[in-house]
Parts: C-alpha cells; sequence; structure tokens
C-alpha cells in the first residue's frame, strides 16, 4: 500500500508565501500531499491549497504592494494592533469558507487556547474561522473567540505541527520550518532605509506615532517584539521537532523578509522552489522507503 504523504506548512508571517513555492514544485515533480496541516501563515496558504485555490492565491500575493497590505488593515488597540476583519473578509470573499471536512484534500490547523496555554487542533467548523483563530499573533492580531475559548497563534505551541499530521494518519510526513534562520536577523536590520517604504515600515512608523517607537539607543519596539516572536517559535520548533520529527524538513533561508514583508512574494516563492530543489535527494528517498 502506498504511505500517505502529509504536508505541513509551519509559521512564520510573510515568509509563508514560500509554501507555494513549495508546493508548485513538489507537484511538478509528481508528488501531491495525502493531508495537509497548517499553522499560522501555513494555515492561510494550506486551507486554499487544499480546496484547489492554490492558483488564485499566488495570483494575489505575487500583485500585493505594501500599500495593498496596509489597506487590509483595519488598525485596533483593543487586543491586537489589527483586528483581522479586512484581512478575513477578503479571505472569505476571494478563496474559501466551508467546513473543513468538506475540503477536497483533508486538512487542519493549529491554535493556541490563550487561557490554559494548550494547543487547540482546528478539523471541523468554518475553514475561514479555523485559520483566523490560527493566525492571531499575539499583540499583532486580536485573539478569536471560538467554543467558549479565546485563540491565538498556533505557533506559540506547535510552529510546524508535524504532531498533528501524523494524528490525521501521514505515515511520511515533509514539513516546512520558516525560522530556522531567524534569531536575531529583526534587530540586524532594524535601522535599514529600505524597509521605510515597506508593510514592515509603516508598521515601525505607527508605532513611532504611538510613542511606541525607538528610545535613544534601544530598539524601537517592533523590533525587539519581532525578534523575541522569533526566539521564541525557533526554540519552540527545535523542541517539538526533536520529539516529533518529520522525514523530511524543508528550511527555506528567508531571513531577509520582515515580519510584515508580504508584498514581496515573488522572492518568497522562488525560495521555496529553490528549497525543494536543495532537498529533492532526500524528499525521494523518504518516499521510496
Amino acid at each position: 500500500m502506498k504511505p500517505r504523504l502529509g504536508l505541513v506548512l509551519g509559521s512564520g508571517s510573510a515568509r509563508g508565501w514560500a509554501h507555494i513555492g513549495i508546493i508548485r514544485a513538489l507537484e511538478e515533480a509528481g508528488i501531491r500531499p495525502d493531508i495537509v496541516c497548517g499553522c499560522s501563515i501555513g494555515a492561510f496558504v494550506g486551507a486554499a491549497y487544499a480546496d484547489g485555490d492554490l492558483d488564485k492565491l499566488e495570483n494575489w500575493v505575487t500583485t500585493l504592494s505594501w500599500q495593498d497590505v496596509l489597506g487590509l488593515m483595519d488598525v485596533g488597540l483593543n487586543g491586537g494592533l489589527i483586528k483581522g476583519e479586512k484581512l478575513m473578509a477578503f479571505f472569505e470573499s476571494h478563496f474559501v469558507d466551508v467546513d473543513l471536512q468538506a475540503l477536497p484534500l483533508p486538512f487542519a490547523c493549529v491554535a493556541t487556547d490563550l487561557e490554559s496555554g494548550r494547543e487547540i487542533w482546528l478539523r471541523e467548523g468554518s475553514v475561514a474561522a479555523a485559520v483566523r483563530a490560527s493566525i492571531a499573533l499575539p499583540g499583532l492580531f486580536a485573539p478569536v473567540a471560538r467554543d467558549g475559548r479565546l485563540l491565538v497563534d498556533g505557533g506559540l505551541v506547535n510552529p510546524v505541527p508535524v504532531s498533528l499530521a501524523r494524528a490525521l494518519g501521514a505515515d511520511v510526513v515533509i514539513a516546512v520550518d520558516l525560522g530556522s534562520d531567524m534569531v536575531g536577523k529583526a534587530l540586524r536590520t532594524a535601522s535599514g532605509g529600505r524597509e521605510q517604504g515597506s508593510a514592515a515600515g509603516w508598521t515601525q512608523r505607527l508605532l513611532t506615532t504611538l510613542g511606541l517607537g525607538r528610545q535613544g539607543d534601544l530598539p524601537p519596539l517592533g523590533s525587539v517584539l519581532a525578534t523575541s516572536i522569533h526566539i521564541m517559535q525557533t526554540r519552540i520548533a527545535r523542541s517539538r521537532l526533536a520529539g516529533e520529527p518529520a522525514d523530511v524538513l524543508l528550511a527555506p533561508r528567508l531571513a531577509q523578509l520582515a515580519l510584515m514583508d508580504y508584498h514581496r512574494a515573488a522572492e518568497a516563492i522562488a525560495e521555496g522552489r529553490a528549497t525543494v530543489a536543495r532537498m529533492m535527494p532526500a524528499i525521494e528517498y523518504a518516499l521510496s522507503a
């Protein structure tokens, strides 16, 4: 019997567009997963893929400008800098909002219970609601109320949810870790001028306007938060992957992308394709075992 292949798409904010390139390269090599699981941006891409909307998603993200990214942000200070309603309204109207169990390709994603800290596996109910919960990065996106819980980004507990794919029946797992080269990068690039014309630069200017920007010789709040999140998710991912290893771990090199650089999709997609090319011998070996 052919082993069931699970594809696990990890968290990583704007770097997550690399998942599109990875999926494209795998399919071009004749490799199509039987199960897809995602966390945060991996849930966003995974849900679109599971419903057959990857072409539409790729067309959209590759035409995004940083002004378009800003247009999807509904700024507020109640629970997070961004409420997320505009983004999810766009997702629902342009991509998929059906029941998770109705998707053509089995899909599930991960969120975190804000009160208990428990890992929550989202396997039924609205796709859009599940994705919205999985991407609710604390401090940036407001939490989501669901079944009596307040849910936030699954990356707090399981950034690369191999365990979920195994639980859904995957025999072989290809997983994507977007954070392997990120620690410290936000601090090193915090003063770079190139971000000033980007969504990341806009976010920093907003924080400065609110009195939360650079103070003396200290880095700005946005850079401290981004670096702290990178450290946390990298350490959690390494710990979880050590106990629940994937058969093949793909690690795109995208440290140059800032948290909100969603308009740089072409760069991320190209690196996703390149990652698969580098790892193809390991992928073929895992699938032939």
